[in-house]
């Protein structure tokens, strides 16, 4: 055996009979046994070292020279046979005399391939690379990280001999090799935000490693920080000739030459000859109608011009006309006709133009961002940054981009391809005269012979043709619009018993609701009429009442309460009106209107109920609402007294069994809830829909649904003010606080706490008091008011004992033993923080708790007391990631790492500073500029100096255009002295 690593001659192996005891081994790690579950003994560390030798043989049998070479070297004791004889028959009594066996004066073991976890992770590997070379790269990637999940530890764990040594080399340079071609992989399938993380840690535990340094260069430069991709080749470059005396190899040199022109290469995966993407394919066309008729000259004029975008320019095409008249229709058959001409993908969006409340741009980016592969983590925030990255990624592709029913052109302008090649389409109610560049067409009716097609392709042929009269008045009657002769024709296909003589005649009656058609929008309208009139009373009823309230779309629970009516009878009248196609099944339990089916229906509601019923429809729905959210609240805050302090409702609202239920409703139904809240508080229901604001608070700081929540906070302090209702209007000051204090808004958030402070005063609430005074006291702790902050912080706490809101009491707490902390009294800061915890911990909170550990970690930290910092950190981590308070995860990582820089682990700081960096954190920029500074200090503590300054340069930039004190420790970071 010996320490020869080049090719061993062939050995016969010994067949594995079929009655051997199933025994697994690993030796990924420490060497163990396992039969079924149960660990078996391997003995003292000389045994196990026997057993890693023989196991690496896979089968090949072991002279007993070999084995005494490969324990002890070139020193072996006196009696080494004698021992390897002992160890030999102790392994043979715990595994089976058929599983080690003794053979020409050596030594084998009988075992099936996949009962070692070293060849399972080889089978892994070799299965990957091919699936790789197949062009599968996500199942190879799956592959490679199954593979490497199998290591726990290091390879032969405290095995001694000069074979384990060697074996344990090797297996850690192939782990090494692993590890690159997953990240390899990672890059390829757009995950690079998520790599730089971990290729910072292994940068820091490898140096040398050129192809980490490649990599990590990589993934910075996709994440768009180009300046530290450059400083990590500036850091290798010194590193190298410090340490070896040479120059970085040819890829990482020419790497940085390309990340310098900003080589557009770089944003595309492998040099394969068919420069594959690294974005998604994404194919989002909805289905083209089987029955789609006419339209051959429009057909064929939109198709000729997406194909000039072949050539050197970017095609834009837009459709204009009334409602109804089949805009999207014959777009999208067009679209499914020049697929073959985008390769790259199509995308849709409905931009819902037609109604009040249109799909943002921003929003709209977002979502065609991650169709085309972005993670979320790598999707900027702002309208400008997404527009950029989304022409950035397009580049160079063949996609086509259809926006359904938009509302102008300044809504479509930043969701255009900016590139040739790729084309978009779009259709709107209003003719984009300032779309530069767009060939505008005007879509008509259509002609007396396509319409009647339509209607005999969905009627049936023999139906109209022994009536074709009565089918020419009845499109006629349609005024020739397709969504009004789908509607009619579908529902003399659903009813066997009408002639079309029939049909022909209720359309007569509807006359002057036709007539109409001389209003643009209102023919539409008219065209709804025919399925409106259609329904049973209750039906209508229910299709009145529901299209009143705002919001995406509305679940089966929401429809009861706003109905008056039991779950089962709400779905029935649901379906119906589904199977109408007056509603959209969006979901199982959930329903929508198209927008302007929504407009009809609230014209109906307005016709035909009563404005007293209207109101107490919508009345009904915020109690729904309201009472939910409170339990919500009520649930993951046992003890808090806000719920007692919340105005009454008639609706009980829902019950959940546990506080993972509740979660998944409030965030399911968060487009909702603050839509509710707005629409109620513009509609005099100012109370109710500020407490459901507030009740909502955790919206507030999940980072998913912020943003929404500070517009809707906004419009509700708008309209109590306009309403002179200093008690809403106090309330809705402390929402606004709290959206301003997560966004780091100190300013902003401390003029709100203010207000409410005053407001709550004047109107004798005092609700809103203890929040204002944490509030103020937050801002102040962070703004160095120190003396401020400690009176605030005072008064909360007596102010909460007043209320008996022990969950209060333990958040202002914590938030005085932050204030100690800042003034350097570690020990009272360690102190008050236990006392928050104690208070959670007894009462049983999950949220807050984490905000208590965060506390008491980061004093922890402070003191010097690292492990018991990390105890409680990781902790908080795990309760805000159970809680979905992404934000506050990010922040406790930002934390941890500063614990481990402080404890001098600068990799594990730099690793998690990277995931905070990811997540993103309470506070906004404020925050994220501290998490470079720390970022920073971690790199330069491991030798990347000129990737540290980049960190320190952006932190400096974040600080001085806030204005920040802080942008003086990042200047400082900066001098060369300083660094030096």
């Amino acid at each position: 055996m010996g320490r020869d690593n080049g090719p061993r001659v062939p050995e016969q192996r010994s067949p594995v009979p079929s009655d051997v005891v199933d025994v697994r081994f690993s030796v990924l790690g420490p060497v163990r046994a396992w039969r079924g579950g149960e660990a078996l003994s391997s003995g003292s560390p000389q045994q196990r070292a026997l057993l890693a030798a023989l196991l690496l043989r896979e089968g090949r049998t072991a002279t007993a020279a070999e084995l005494i070479d490969a324990i002890w070297g070139d020193e072996p004791p006196s009696q080494a046979l004698a021992a390897i004889r002992t160890y030999a028959s102790r392994l043979r009594k715990v595994l089976s005399s058929q599983a080690l066996v003794s053979e020409s004066g050596g030594y084998a073991i009988r075992i099936r391939r996949e009962c070692v976890d070293l060849f399972v992770a080889q089978e892994l590997a070799g299965r990957a690379e091919k699936i790789r070379a197949a062009g599968d790269r996500h199942q190879a990637r799956a592959l490679i990280s199954k593979s490497l999940g199998l290591w726990d530890g290091e390879a032969l764990a405290n095995v001694p001999g000069p074979y384990a040594e060697n074996q344990r080399a090797r297996l850690d340079e192939w782990r090494l090799q692993l590890l690159e071609n997953r990240l390899d992989l990672d890059l390829e399938v757009g995950a690079h935000a998520e790599a730089v993380s971990e290729l910072t840690a292994l940068t820091a535990a490898h140096p040398l490693r050129e192809r980490f340094r490649e990599l990590l260069m990589l993934a910075l430069y996709r994440s768009g920080r180009q300046a530290e991709a450059l400083a990590v080749y500036a850091d290798t470059r010194r590193l190298l000739a410090e340490e070896l005396g040479v120059d970085p190899c040819v890829e990482l040199s020419q790497l940085q030459q390309r990340i310098l022109r900003a080589d557009a290469e770089l944003a595309h995966t492998g040099e394969e000859d068919d420069r594959t993407p690294l974005i998604a394919q994404p194919a989002q066309l909805p289905a083209t109608v089987p029955d789609f008729t006419g339209r051959a000259s429009f057909v064929r004029e939109l198709g000729g011009l997406l194909a000039t975008a072949e050539g050197s320019v970017m095609a834009v095409s837009a459709l204009a006309g009334i409602g109804g008249v089949g805009k999207t229709t014959l777009a999208v058959h067009v679209a499914h006709e020049a697929r073959p001409r985008f390769p790259d993908g199509q995308l849709y969006i409905d931009l819902q133009g037609a109604g009040s409340r249109a799909a943002e741009p921003v929003a709209v980016l977002g979502a065609f961002l991650r169709a085309l592969g972005t993670a979320d983590s790598a999707i900027p925030d702002s309208l400008d940054e997404r527009a950029a990255l989304y022409r950035s990624i397009l580049a160079g592709r063949r996609i086509l981009v259809l926006l359904d029913n938009a509302r102008d052109a300044a809504q479509i302008r930043p969701l255009l391809p900016g590139t040739a090649g790729c084309a978009a389409l779009v259709t709107s109610r209003v003719r984009m005269v300032d779309l530069a560049g767009a060939h505008l067409v005007d879509l008509d009716v259509m002609s007396p012979d396509e319409a009647l097609q339509l209607f005999t392709r969905i009627v049936g042929v023999e139906r109209v043709t022994s009536e074709r009269e009565a089918a020419l008045d009845v499109v006629a009657a349609c005024g020739f619009l397709p969504l009004a002769i789908r509607i009619a024709a579908s529902r003399l296909a659903a009813r066997r018993t009408w002639t079309v003589s029939v049909l022909a005649a209720k359309l007569a009656d509807e006359r002057r609701r036709l007539d109409e058609l001389q209003a643009g929008d209102l023919a539409v309208k008219a065209t709804f009429e025919l399925g409106y009139g259609q329904l049973e009373p209750d039906q209508a009823h229910a299709f009145r009442l529901l299209g009143l309230a705002d919001g995406p779309d509305v679940s089966l629970t929401a429809a009861s309460a706003m109905l008056g009516t039991d779950p089962d009878a709400t779905e029935d009248l649901l379906e119906a009106l589904v199977d109408t196609s007056l509603l959209e099944s969006a979901a199982p339990g959930r329903y929508r209107y198209h927008d302007l089916v929504r407009l009809y229906a609230r014209s109906c509601a307005e016709r035909d109920e009563r404005p007293e019923d209207n109101e107490a429809a919508l009345s009904r729905l915020l109690d729904f609402y309201l009472a939910t959210v409170v339990r919500v609240y009520a649930l993951e805050r046992p003890g808090d007294s806000l719920p007692h302090h919340l105005e009454p409702t008639e609706q009980p609202g829902l019950s959940f069994p546990d506080g993972r239920e509740a979660l998944d409703w409030l965030y399911n139904e968060a487009h909702c809830v603050l839509a509710c809240a707005q629409q109620s508080a513009a509609s005099g229901r100012l109370r109710r829909a500020v407490d459901l604001l507030w009740a909502a608070k955790d919206l507030a700081e999940s980072g998913a649904n912020s943003k929404q929540y500070e517009s809707v906070a906004l419009a509700t302090r708008d309209a109590a003010r306009q309403a002179g209702d200093a008690r809403a209007h106090a309330r809705a000051h402390t929402t606004l606080a709290l959206v301003f204090l997560v966004a780091g808004r100190y300013d902003e958030a401390d003029e709100n706490s203010a207000r409410a402070l005053a407001l709550a005063t004047a109107a004798d609430d005092d609700a809103p008091v203890f929040w204002a005074n944490n509030h103020r006291g937050i801002i102040a702790l962070n703004q160095g008011r120190h003396a401020e902050a400690k009176g605030f912080l005072e008064q909360a706490i007596a102010d909460s004992r007043t209320d008996r809101n022990e969950p209060g009491e333990a958040s202002a707490l914590c938030n005085l033993s932050r204030l100690y902390l800042f003034m350097g009294q570690t020990e009272r800061s360690i102190e008050l923080a236990r006392q928050g915890l104690e208070i959670l911990d007894r009462i049983g909170l999950t949220l807050r708790l984490a905000n208590a550990r965060y506390t008491l970690g980061v004093a922890l930290t402070q003191a010097g007391r690292y492990a018991e910092a990390l105890e409680q950190l990781l902790d908080a981590v795990d309760g805000f990631e159970t809680n979905r308070q992404r934000l506050w995860e990010g922040t406790t990582l930002f934390r941890i790492a500063q614990t481990h820089l402080s404890a001098r682990r600068p990799a594990r700081a730099a690793q998690h500073a990277e995931q905070a960096l990811a997540i993103g954190c309470i506070g906004g920029d404020r925050t994220r500029a501290n998490v470079l500074i720390t970022l920073g200090r971690a790199l330069a503590a491991l030798g990347q100096a000129d990737r540290a300054r980049a960190c320190w340069s952006e932190a400096l930039t974040l600080h001085e255009q806030m204005g920040s004190a802080d942008a003086e420790e990042a200047r400082t970071l900066l001098n060369p002295l300083s660094a030096a």
